[in-house]
């Protein structure tokens, strides 16, 4: 795979670092009860503020499991004031991890591999289970569907510790080496998550889609409706994260929506149906959006073009992580807990959608699709 084509990939993912929190618990079912006494695990975990740690640690509370922190206590650390909180740096600053036991560590901010190697090691006598989480970036090559076992990407020089677009995948796939080097298999658990999404959102990658909706009007929209799309509500990841510690789920596992279930056209009529907007859609060609440079970062999110390099980046295999109980559900309630978070963010941050398209740029796009069809 190109320079180019990497980075244009993996800085789509990068987007995974998170800062922002919010989104609603998973109800318990009717014959589901809260975790008690003995039972209940003590988890640390590394993060927790961002993005995807918050909904990991309710998660673990709502189930009735204890929960500490580490972290730098600079991002949104009014979060969860009755939480433990181990204040360190994951570049040399471990010391407040020194002497604790956990029964279970959930590694979401291990980036730079010699961060991951320094923590899982100090913590490979302190605690049972290492729960890792990486990205499908981690893969060599999206040419094809990707599965647990297919190669990962390397680079040149793996010393460097700069995460950019180029990098990211292949540090993610050095992280797990390390991990897996300090804590070995039988106490290691990887997960491998595609876009993640859901109520929180920093990025606005997924959240463009419905965003653009609710402004009703012609609409841009990449490929064809029968294009795939894969992503994973950041609940759902949460929820299979604490079950995996639960059940001491180890191995590696691709957390994604079932490969070739979800597509442009679907996510055009829950964005419709969530938003009760009708939009005029215009289907523009994959030619026409090479061409005019309108894809991930400049900026048709979510999307890439079904041949080619990216023919298999939609289509990541997941049956292993469904066999071990991930559920994910419906895009539409992704969708629509996602625009009612989004109601409640000021304005300022609304009026300044981070990915996507701008109002200017699809309409100079519209015209010249037009003008040339």
């Amino acid at each position: 795979m190109s320079n180019d084509r990497r980075r244009f990939l993996q800085a789509s993912l990068l987007g995974t670092a998170a800062i922002a929190a919010g989104g609603v618990p998973r109800v318990l079912a009717e014959d589901e009860k809260p975790i008690k006494g003995s039972d209940a695990l003590k988890i640390l975990v590394l993060g927790g503020t961002g993005f995807i740690g918050p909904h990991m640690v309710r998660e673990a509370l709502r189930r009735g499991h204890v929960v500490s922190l580490f972290n730098r206590g600079k991002t949104n650390n009014t979060l969860f004031p009755d939480l433990e909180l181990l204040v360190g740096d994951r570049d040399n600053g471990l010391h407040a991890l020194k002497g604790g036991k956990w029964d279970a560590v959930v590694d979401n901010s291990g980036y730079v591999p010699r961060h991951v190697a320094d923590s899982a090691r100090l913590l490979s006598s302190a605690v049972a289970h290492y729960l890792f989480i990486s990205s499908i970036s981690a893969y060599a090559s999206f040419a094809k569907p990707n599965h647990e076992d297919s190669p990962l990407a390397t680079m040149p020089d793996e010393t460097v510790e700069e995460v950019t677009g180029e990098t990211y995948g292949p540090m993610k796939a050095l992280c797990e080496q390390r991990a897996m080097a300090e804590v070995g298999q039988d106490r290691l658990t990887i997960l491998r998550p595609t876009y993640v999404c859901g109520p929180g959102d920093h990025t606005d990658r997924f959240s463009y889609w419905p965003v653009r909706t609710m402004t009703g009007g012609e609409m841009l929209w990449p490929g064809t409706p029968d294009d795939k799309i894969q992503i994973i509500d950041v609940r759902d990841l949460a929820n299979f994260v604490v079950d995996s510690l639960e059940q001491h789920i180890t191995g590696t596992y691709n957390t994604v929506t079932p490969a070739g279930s979800c597509s442009m056209g679907g996510l055009l009529a829950d964005s419709m149906a969530v938003t009760a907007t009708e939009v005029t859609p215009t289907w523009i060609s994959a030619g026409f959006i090479e061409e005019r440079q309108l894809g991930e970062n400049r900026s048709l999110p979510i999307w890439a073009p079904p041949t080619g390099e990216y023919a298999g980046v939609s289509l990541v295999n997941g049956d292993r992580a469904t066999a071990k109980g991930l559920r994910n559900r419906p895009i539409r309630e992704t969708a629509r807990d996602l625009i009612s978070w989004w109601k409640t963010l000021p304005e300022e941050r609304t009026q300044n959608i981070r990915a996507g398209l701008s109002p200017e740029r699809e309409a100079e796009a519209l015209a010249l699709w037009h003008e040339q069809s």
